[in-house]
């Protein structure tokens, strides 16, 4: 069963990946490279459909809980992390985790921004 699902997750995600690069592309090519437009309309519609799955699953039972974790990690996942990012925050806002879910939100955006600047750094010096 283990094996079975990772394979699905295997091949959602690279269903995702692929649709994240055809969609981030064709924007791209319509408006242009001024400004990270297919990113940004990946990662708004990725959260759409991340809510929209999560919701089906949760409280409609329209989507069986295996095969919600294999549409969201499997092809969510690749994707769009930003998806599950902005879900995990809403989730602790939601449980009344306010200060965790600041910490989460602010922090990673932080300390990714510092990440970023560190690995530039570091393939300076290599």
């Amino acid at each position: 069963m283990f094996w079975q699902k990772g394979m699905w997750i295997f091949i959602f995600g690279g269903s995702g990946a692929l649709s994240r690069y055809w969609l981030s592309g064709l924007i791209y090519k319509f408006v242009g490279h001024n400004f990270p437009y297919g990113t940004f309309i990946v990662n708004i519609t990725g959260c759409f459909l991340f809510g929209l799955i999560f919701e089906m699953a949760e409280q409609r039972m329209l989507i069986s809980p295996e095969m919600r974790i294999i549409i969201l990690t499997g092809f969510m996942g690749a994707f769009t992390t930003f998806s599950s990012f902005i879900f995990e925050c809403a989730q602790l806002f939601k449980d009344g985790q306010w200060l965790l879910g600041g910490c989460n939100l602010i922090g990673e955006i932080m300390i990714g921004f510092l990440g970023l600047y560190l690995g530039y750094l570091l393939a300076k010096l290599i």
